[in-house]
Parts: structure tokens; C-alpha cells; sequence
């Protein structure tokens, strides 16, 4: 399938991030993407990671806590609690010298993974039921939730490639040479415009019907979680990430994962690769959507004295500053809910861009209350927010879908904005009682002090405490005033 500008020069971009749902996608959700592509009418959709809400309960037989165990053999104590409550029952698979109560149901490990390919397959059909009814083409890369289910992003585009318009090229490559290769972690050898499972290029052809390429969208992988711990440092922390709820994904890690040494290699072999198609050997203005941000997205903020309204805390490497947006940086209409989740060791992505010309932005998800647009050093750096209705994230009306309009002639001055379910819907959902938990809540000492950075929340727990104080002094206020008769 060939992309390609519009006879007026235009090229429509959705990005939907962060969906994050289980089998039986949020109608919410649904509703969103379907009034997104009819406002937009886009020609392309980039789904930018964590689709798949891999620690829910419905895949509690088959999870995934690291890469490489065994699948259902290290469930999260959350997910146990939350199975309980939706009375999802838990199976266990044969093995050898497995004891198993007489009144276990016993299935097979084949058997729970056949049955979990068909629960990713039917999450899937809910939330691309309307960019496949539309027809609009999409592609999707991946986040540090979606292998979690138990099925690897090999797995997940083959699933993806079932369905009409998806993008996601195939293991032999996007040039069709029949050289690329993946292995079980999901990564590969590829080809030149394709090197892995969510690492590849799309390159958009210019409206003239010529085949020069005008611009490229890269879809990066950017990895899921950081290991240099040893199998037995991970067996001593597991009871950690079990119970904490603050370190639910990290407490066994070195904080999140980056994109491969290969996928930054590539960066700079694509663009060679474009320029070579194109005759000029020059790169092609492109834009890069991944899941996990890079460091540098902190350059963007700036950091303020820990009393100031709207601020939030860094997260690990930059845990103990406060930030707000820096507003000669940012974009007007950008918005600071969360601390920036990227991995604690810089790869030098951004720099590999810079280095191969033509990347004039790096957009993202993973934090799902960050919907800024920054630019520094030449490239704009930008969230878009959660779209889900499942998963924590900003108010109602504030969840969305990110659009952008590129212009042949200038793809780097391109438009960007959401479309938000306040916009297209209205300012409330259908669970707004959750969504309020999801955008309030408090998991640790840091989530608590950002909630009480936000004015309005301390505005109510002041006025909370000040009537709690009232009521409670009452029987004081009742012996003064006899002792006053």
C-alpha cells in the first residue's frame, strides 16, 4: 500500500496512544477513535504502544512479569487482588513434578497461549474496528505493557497483519528482499526499511505521482525494560514488585527500556537508504513515533522550587526536582500531568537523529496525563495522551487523540493538535466515578505531593480538613459553653 500526499499537498497523521485495554475494549474508547477519524478523516494512524493492557486478569495464565519466564508463573499481587474481584478464576498449566490440587482445572501451556492469541486478536478487532471501517491504513509499534500478556510483538503483528490496511511490514521486510529476520525477543536482522518488530519506515510519496519520497513516518521500537540484573537478583526482588504499588513495573529492573543499539544504528541507515531511492543521497524530512521518550523531553521543562503550583516531580534519574513546562520551549495549549517515565541511561537516540538530518520531530505516549509539544536543538519533542478509558490518565474531557497535518512543501511546519473527548463527544464518560480514581490517584509519597501541587485538590483538602477539624471540635466547643452558664 503506497502513501501518499493529497492532491492539495496535505497528509493526515492520528496518533492514538496508550489504549491500554483488555479483550473487551472500553465503548468509551471505541466511541473516541471512531468521532476522531470522522473528524479528521485521516490518511494514516499510528498506534504508538501499549495497546494491550498486558497485567490485566484476563491474561493473569499467561503473564509476562520479564521476558524469558515462564508465562503465568509470577503474577502481581494487584492483578491477583483484581482477578478476585472480577472472579477470574486462575488455571494451571501441566508440568512435570507439578503438584495440583485434585480440583484444579488442568489445561495445557499450548492451551493458554492459543487462548490468549485469541483474546489479543479480539482486543484488537474492538479498538481497530473504526480505522478498519473507515479504511484508513494504520501501523503500530509497542510499548512496556503489551508483551506483558504473554505474546511477543512478533506474534502481535503477525495479529495485526490479519486485519485490512495495516502497515506493519512483514518479517522478510518492507523492500520485499527477503532478508529480514526476527528472533524470540522480537528483534531482527530486517532490511533497509524495516529492522523489527515496530522498527520501520513508512515513506510518504509526493502528491505528483512521481515516487520521490517527500517525507517518511518512523515507527521505533523503544523497548519495554532496562535488565543487568542476574536471574537471582531478579528471583530476591519479585516479592517487591508483587506487593509495592509504587514499583508495580520496576522494582525487578533498572528502570525502563530504550530502543535497541541496532534501531539507533538504523535511524541513520534508513535515511541513507531513503536518500539513495530518492537519487539525491539526501535525507527525507521525517517524523519518528515510539512509546517510551527519550531524556531529552526533560529539556523541555524547567526546573521550579518544590512549592510551585502545577509542578510534578522527575521519576528516577530526575527524582527530587520539580518541573513545569518551559513556556519559551513549549507550544501553547501543552499540558504537564506527570513526571516523564524515560529509562534511566541515554542512548543517544535524539543525537543519532540530529546526526542523520531530515528528523524534525519524536512524538510519544507512556505518560498518559503529557500532552506537550517542545522543541529544542532542531527537533520538536511531544506527547500525546492517553486515549483509553481504561487505564489512568487526565479527566474525561481531556483523554484524546493526537492529529497532525503535514504540507508537502514544509513537512516540518507541520499542525498539530487534539482532538479530545471533550471536543468531540462531550465532558463526561460513561464511568466518570473511575476516571476521577484514575486522574487522582495517589500510589506513593511523589503522586501525593503532585496531587497537592494541583490547586484545586488543595484547595478541597484544605476545605476538607477545616470541616473535618470543625466537626470534630464540637464536644470541645459544647464544654466551653456549659462552663460559661
Amino acid at each position: 500500500m503506497t502513501l501518499r500526499f493529497r492532491d492539495d499537498g496535505t497528509f493526515r497523521v492520528l496518533q492514538m496512544a496508550d489504549i491500554q485495554d483488555k479483550p473487551e475494549v472500553d465503548r468509551d474508547t471505541i466511541r473516541l477513535i471512531r468521532e476522531a477519524i470522522r473528524a479528521a478523516k485521516p490518511d494514516l494512524v499510528v498506534l504508538t504502544g501499549d495497546q494491550i493492557r498486558g497485567y490485566d486478569p484476563a491474561y493473569i495464565d499467561t503473564f509476562l512479569r520479564r521476558r524469558g519466564e515462564q508465562p503465568g508463573a509470577r503474577v502481581r499481587l494487584v492483578t491477583e487482588i483484581e482477578a478476585k474481584l472480577q472472579g477470574v478464576r486462575r488455571r494451571i498449566a501441566e508440568r512435570h513434578n507439578l503438584h495440583v490440587p485434585p480440583t484444579a482445572d488442568i489445561v495445557t501451556i499450548d492451551d493458554l497461549m492459543d487462548e490468549t492469541r485469541a483474546k489479543v486478536r479480539r482486543t484488537f478487532a474492538e479498538f481497530l474496528g473504526p480505522v478498519v471501517e473507515a479504511g484508513v491504513p494504520f501501523a503500530a509499534t509497542y510499548g512496556n505493557h503489551d508483551f506483558q500478556c504473554g505474546i511477543l510483538a512478533d506474534e502481535q503483528d503477525d495479529i495485526y497483519r490479519e486485519f485490512p490496511g495495516c502497515l506493519n511490514p512483514a518479517a522478510d521486510g518492507a523492500d520485499g528482499d527477503g532478508n529480514g529476520t526476527t528472533d524470540a525477543t522480537g528483534r531482527g536482522g530486517g532490511t533497509p526499511l524495516a529492522l523489527e518488530p515496530g522498527t520501520f519506515a513508512l515513506p510518504v510519496e509526493a502528491s505528483d505521482g512521481s515516487g520521490r519520497i517527500a517525507m517518511s513516518v518512523m515507527m521505533v521500537n523503544s523497548g519495554d525494560y532496562a535488565d543487568k540484573d542476574t536471574p537471582a537478583e531478579r528471583d530476591a526482588q519479585y516479592p517487591l514488585y508483587a506487593t509495592n504499588p509504587r514499583r508495580l513495573d520496576l522494582a525487578d529492573s533498572d528502570g525502563y527500556g530504550t530502543p535497541s543499539p541496532e534501531a539507533i544504528a538504523w535511524l541513520g541507515d534508513v535515511q541513507r537508504a531513503l536518500g539513495e531511492r530518492n537519487g539525491d543521497g539526501r535525507p527525507v524530512p521525517a517524523i519518528a513515533f515510539q512509546h517510551i521518550p527519550p531524556q531529552e523531553f526533560y529539556d523541555v521543562l524547567r526546573e521550579v522550587p518544590a512549592w510551585t503550583p502545577n509542578a510534578v516531580e522527575g521519576s528516577r534519574t530526575f527524582a527530587g526536582r520539580c518541573y513545569v513546562l518551559d513556556e519559551t520551549k513549549c507550544r501553547p495549549g501543552s499540558r504537564l500531568g506527570e513526571a516523564i517515565g524515560c529509562a534511566d541511561e541515554n542512548v543517544g537516540e535524539v543525537d543519532a537523529m540530529r546526526e542523520a538530518g531530515g528528523y524534525f520531530a519524536l512524538f510519544c505516549g507512556h505518560d498518559h496525563k503529557n500532552a506537550f509539544v517542545g522543541h529544542e536543538d532542531g527537533i520538536d519533542l511531544g506527547y500525546a495522551p492517553t486515549c483509553g478509558f481504561e487505564c489512568y490518565g487526565p479527566k474525561s474531557r481531556l483523554r484524546g487523540i493526537r492529529l497532525f497535518e503535514f504540507h508537502e512543501d514544509a513537512p516540518a511546519a507541520y499542525e498539530t493538535r487534539m482532538l479530545t473527548w471533550g471536543e468531540l463527544v462531550g465532558r463526561y464518560s460513561g464511568n466518570e466515578l473511575r476516571v476521577w480514581f484514575e486522574d487522582h490517584c495517589v500510589t506513593g509519597a511523589v503522586s501525593l505531593r503532585d496531587q497537592l501541587r494541583r490547586p484545586a485538590t488543595f484547595a478541597t483538602v484544605v476545605a476538607l480538613a477545616g470541616a473535618l477539624g470543625y466537626a470534630l471540635s464540637a464536644p470541645v466547643r459544647r464544654v466551653l459553653r456549659r462552663s460559661r452558664r
